[in-house]
């Protein structure tokens, strides 16, 4: 009994001297949140401009093939990436909880299962991208953009098995805090891209052909050049080599990737129903041309939340992983603050340049004074956005996204989408009305997650984190002596 006391008693001390003085502690933690966030976010930047260049070079093909790009882009392709995104942060449990425990050896085996899991899935997904055309005019899309929207489907098959493998590979470095290879083949990838783009295009006349091959091309030199270091000696604790161990206790990686794959799809598919929503109303061309202009400048903003979203996956697992329930939590509290800053200034930001920011769009006045009175609302998604994705890094890291998928099923579709039709349709708010719908849910989602995280008892998810380490690990090392006897 006397041992234990000194042991804890000693267990503190040596916490208190490693943590120091508040000032310490703040600038510690800033480092390392920063060293995950700086390159997820330039990361996330890189990715969404891959998008933005096909679809500008495909816009100099035709406005037909640019419609069929823009329905592929936003509707297949962003579901079948929320899926994919959303089951591949399963990873982002496992591997950070098992690094902060520096149980090393289960990074590697944890990847593996979740490129199993993901591969699976992306067969299950592949039909959909298969029967586009027939799926599209079923519902009655006009059957020539329809057409020219299966053509790209097929080809973007590929870029949907390259999701598979960047999410989990980044998953797996960034649980690590190497973030910065994962930039500079970002980089590489986007300029390589603009590129090809040119040449294929433009230059030698390939088409939609040639717009596709660049576009498949920067989806997998990123992955390429991840799997290269990874499998080339540069994480040499973490990687092992291939296992017949990924095939043991799926079950439980399955079920965490799935409702991984539920939160964060609701999270994405929310925005995707505000175009849906407004898209079936009766707008002047003004009006479609002012909301293009918000939900651009609102998409790219959402890649600095993201890069938070994984900061707090990372920090937060990290921590529950060590052991230091004080610790995630001191973390939570700055990636949120810190995250909240930076919103608060671009939602100030919004406010006071209203509809002169819609001149780097459009030359329209009559357009930008359509974006002045969406700013309002532009500024408060920017806002919240600030706040509401570093939760859901936080339930990531601390395997809660099951907690979270409720939660957001009863904010975002039973609140924000009923309240968004109804002051939107009855009321005849036309599209102010739908997003102050779908904010107010968003809203509500925020102050939900801040009372769950608040009332969370860390210490209890700190044993959880220990005892989902401790399984998968008493199951690695059985495996691994059962393998060396039989040998």
């Amino acid at each position: 009994m006397e041992g234990s006391v000194s042991e804890n008693l000693l267990t503190e001390v040596r916490r208190a001297k490693e943590e120091g003085t508040l000032k310490e502690r703040v600038w510690t933690e800033s480092k390392k949140m920063w060293i995950v966030a700086a390159p997820a976010i330039f990361t996330k930047f890189s990715t969404f401009g891959v998008s933005v260049i096909s679809q500008a070079f495909i816009g100099h093909i035709g406005p037909k093939e640019l419609a069929a790009y823009a329905l592929v882009s936003t509707v297949l392709l962003r579901f079948a990436n929320g899926v994919l995104l959303g089951m591949s942060s399963a990873l982002g449990t496992l591997c950070g909880q098992s690094y902060g425990a520096e149980r090393y050896d289960m990074l590697g085996l944890h990847l593996q299962r979740s490129w199993l899991i993901l591969f699976i899935c992306s067969i299950v997904l592949s039909p959909v991208f298969i029967f586009t055309n027939p799926i599209l005019v079923a519902l009655g899309q006009e059957e020539s953009i329809a057409e020219v929207a299966g053509t790209i489907s097929l080809w973007l098959i590929p870029g949907l098995f390259s999701f598979m493998v960047s999410y989990t590979c980044q998953m797996f470095l960034q649980a690590q805090s190497k973030n910065m290879i994962i930039s500079y083949l970002a980089a590489f990838s986007l300029a390589s891209h603009v590129f090809l783009s040119w040449i294929l295009t433009v230059k030698y006349k390939f088409g939609l052909s040639g717009a596709m091959v660049s576009t498949i091309l920067a989806y997998w030199i990123p992955n390429i050049g991840q799997l290269i270091y990874i499998f080339g000696g540069w994480c040499p604790e973490t990687w092992k080599g291939f296992s017949m161990l990924v095939f043991k206790d799926l079950w439980p990686i399955i079920k965490l990737s799935l409702s991984s794959g539920v939160m964060i799809c609701l999270e994405l598919w929310y925005s995707t129903i505000l175009v849906l929503l407004t898209g079936s109303m009766k707008m002047t061309d003004i009006a479609i041309a002012a909301l293009s202009i918000c939900l651009n400048i609102s998409g790219w903003e959402m890649m600095i939340s993201l890069g938070f979203l994984a900061a707090a996956s990372v920090r937060v697992s990290n921590e529950l992983g060590r052991g230091s329930s004080r610790a995630a939590k001191f973390s939570i509290v700055q990636i949120v603050l810190t995250s909240f800053v930076i919103g608060f200034v671009l939602f100030i930001f919004f406010l006071f340049f209203r509809g002169r920011l819609a001149y780097i769009f459009t030359e329209s006045t009559e357009v930008a004074a359509a974006v002045a009175d969406l700013s309002p609302l532009l500024a408060c998604s920017i806002l919240l956005n600030s706040i509401q994705p570093v939760l859901s890094g936080v339930a990531v890291g601390a395997g809660l996204q099951s907690t979270v998928a409720y939660v957001n099923i009863a904010c975002y579709y039973l609140i924000g989408i009923p309240v968004g039709v109804v002051l939107g349709y009855v009321l005849q708010l036309h599209v102010k009305g739908v997003w102050d719908g779908m904010l107010f849910g968003t809203f509500v989602q925020t102050v939900a997650l801040m009372i769950i995280t608040y009332k969370t008892d860390w210490e209890e998810q700190v044993s959880v984190a220990q005892q989902r380490i401790n399984k998968w690990s008493v199951d690695s090392d059985q495996q691994a002596d059962d393998d060396k006897q039989n040998a």
